[in-house]
C-alpha cells in the first residue's frame, strides 16, 4: 500500500470560493518517502492580507507560479494508486477535489485523516491540531503553515502511527473513500469513476468479456451510475451490479438526445438487463373508433399496430395512465374512453366532470371536438421541423430532425450555423432509425418542454 501525504495552503477556508496557493505531496511506501512534488500555485485571485501574514505566501510569490490546471495531470499521476493522507483530510481532499471539479474532472482517492487516526491510536491529548500534536510528540515542524513543512511533519506523525499499527487499531480500518456506502464488484475497473462526467448522456455496463449488459441514460451520468452501486438494491439490481466490470459512456448535451440514443442503443444491442425497450412491438395500443351513436371512443387493446392507433404503451397500466391524463385535460368521458365497462353513466358524470356523453346527454358533435383535440395532442403540428437544443459544450448546438412526420436523426453543429437555412443544418444530422418509442419520446418532449427551439421548414 502506498500513501500520498498531502498538505495545501489556500486563500481561505471555503473550497467553493477560495483557491489553492501551494501544494506538497510526499509518496510513502510504508517505510520511507519514495517520491515527492511541491509547488506554489497561482490562485488567479488576490490572497487576503491575513492569509499572507499566516502563511508567508504573498501575491508577488505566486504571480509567476503555475495555475492549478497546469499541475493537475502531475497530481493525478503521482497520487494514482495511493491512499490520500492529510491532517484534517476533509479540508485538503475537499479543496483538491473541488479544484479538479472546476476543470470537469472527478478526482477520487481513498483517503485517511491523521487527526481521526491519532485520536484512536494515541488517545488522551488535549489538542490534535498539527502544531499542538507535533509539539506534544516532539516532532519538529520547519516552515509551519507552508505546504512542504506541514506535509513533512504529517509524514513524521504518520510514521509514528504506523509503528503503533496493530490488529486492534489497524490503519486500513480508518481508510475511507467517496463511496463509503457503495459496493463495487471485485473485478470492477474503479479508475473509470474518476472520469465520469456530471452531464447528460448514455452509459453502458460491460461484463468480464466486454459484452454490454445494461444501457441507461441520465441528466447526470456520474450520479446515476454510482446509484447502481448502493447497498439498497433489488435482487435483480444486485445481480446486474455483481456482473459489471467496466463502464463506457457517451455525452449527449441534453436529455432529449440522451433518451433517443438510449432507445436506439437498447434496440441495437439487446442488453441482457434491459427489458422495456427491447421490444420493437409494444404490448398495448390505444386505438380509436366510433360507436353506433357517433361518439369517438378509445380502446386499450393488446396486439399489433393498427391504422386507427392513437399511441402505444408498455403495459395495460401505462395505457390507463395515458387515458386518465386525456380525460382530465380534455374533459372526456371515462366510459367512452374505455376506463369502465358499464351500462349507465360514468363516475365522472356523477361528480360533474363528464358532460353526459356516456348517456347521450351531450351531443356527439360537441364531445368529438374535444376528443379530436386530444388526438391532435399526439400528432406533430408540422410534418417537417427541427429541434435545436444545447450541445455537449458551450461552443456547440444540437439538432434533431423530423421530416414528413418521421424521425430522421440528430447531430451537432457550431453556434455560428444557428441561423443557417434548414438545408445547411440537415448536413449535420446523422441518420437514426425511426420507431414508435422514438415518436413517443419526441412528442412527449414537445408537450412538456418549455425551452424548445423548433425550426419549421
Amino acid at each position: 500500500m502506498k500513501f500520498a501525504i498531502v498538505d495545501i495552503e489556500t486563500t481561505g477556508g471555503n473550497a467553493l470560493k477560495d483557491r489553492i496557493t501551494e501544494i506538497a505531496v510526499y509518496i510513502h511506501d510504508g517505510n520511507k518517502i519514495i517520491d515527492e512534488f511541491s509547488t506554489l500555485i497561482n490562485p488567479e485571485c488576490l490572497i487576503p492580507p491575513f492569509i499572507s501574514r499566516l502563511t508567508g505566501i504573498s501575491n508577488e510569490m505566486v504571480e509567476n507560479a503555475p495555475r492549478f490546471f497546469e499541475v493537475a495531470k502531475q497530481l493525478v499521476q503521482i497520487t494514482d494508486g495511493t491512499v490520500f493522507v492529510a491532517h484534517n483530510a476533509s479540508f485538503d481532499y475537499g479543496f483538491i477535489r473541488q479544484a479538479f471539479k472546476s476543470l470537469g474532472f472527478n478526482f477520487s482517492r481513498d483517503y485517511l485523516c491523521t487527526v481521526n487516526l491519532s485520536r484512536n491510536i494515541i488517545p488522551g491529548f488535549k489538542s490534535y491540531s498539527l502544531g499542538n500534536l507535533c509539539n506534544s510528540l516532539n516532532i519538529n515542524i520547519k516552515n509551519r503553515h507552508r505546504a512542504s513543512g506541514d506535509a513533512l511533519a504529517t509524514v513524521k506523525l504518520f510514521e509514528l502511527l504506523l509503528q503503533k499499527n496493530t490488529e486492534e487499531n489497524n490503519i486500513s480500518n480508518f481508510i475511507k473513500n467517496d463511496f463509503i456506502n457503495l459496493r463495487f464488484p471485485p473485478n470492477f475497473n474503479r479508475s473509470i469513476i474518476d472520469i465520469l462526467p456530471e452531464t447528460h448522456g448514455v452509459y453502458y455496463f460491460h461484463d468480464e468479456i466486454g459484452e454490454i449488459i445494461y444501457i441507461g441514460k441520465s441528466i447526470n451520468i456520474r450520479k446515476r451510475i454510482l446509484s447502481h452501486f448502493s447497498n439498497k438494491q433489488s435482487r435483480k439490481a444486485l445481480e446486474l451490479r455483481n456482473r459489471i466490470t467496466d463502464i463506457t459512456f457517451e455525452e449527449t448535451g441534453n436529455e432529449l438526445i440522451a433518451l433517443l440514443l438510449e432507445s436506439h442503443e437498447i434496440k441495437k444491442n439487446q442488453p441482457l438487463f434491459n427489458h422495456s425497450q427491447k421490444r420493437t412491438i409494444l404490448n398495448y395500443c390505444i386505438n380509436i373508433s366510433t360507436n353506433e351513436n357517433g361518439y369517438l371512443t378509445f380502446q386499450i387493446e393488446k396486439g399489433k399496430e393498427k391504422d386507427n392507433q392513437l399511441t402505444t404503451a408498455n403495459s395495460y397500466d401505462h395505457a390507463l395512465e395515458i387515458i386518465d391524463k386525456l380525460i382530465i385535460k380534455f374533459n372526456l368521458c371515462q366510459k367512452l374512453c374505455g376506463v369502465y365497462n358499464i351500462v349507465n353513466a360514468c363516475f365522472g358524470y356523477s361528480v360533474k366532470l363528464c358532460h353526459g356523453a356516456c348517456i347521450g346527454k351531450e351531443d356527439f358533435v360537441e364531445y368529438n371536438k374535444r376528443v379530436k383535440k386530444a388526438i391532435e395532442s399526439f400528432e406533430y403540428k408540422n410534418p417537417n421541423f427541427m429541434i435545436i437544443d444545447g450541445g455537449r459544450s458551450s461552443s456547440e448546438k444540437s439538432i434533431i430532425q423530423i421530416e414528413k412526420g418521421k424521425y430522421v436523426g440528430y447531430g451537432y453543429f457550431e453556434p455560428e450555423f444557428a441561423n443557417s437555412d434548414p438545408d445547411t443544418l440537415k448536413d449535420f444530422v446523422k441518420f437514426k432509425e425511426d420507431n414508435r418509442d422514438v415518436s413517443r419520446i419526441i412528442k412527449k418532449y414537445l408537450i412538456n418542454s418549455e425551452s424548445k427551439n423548433v425550426v419549421i421548414y
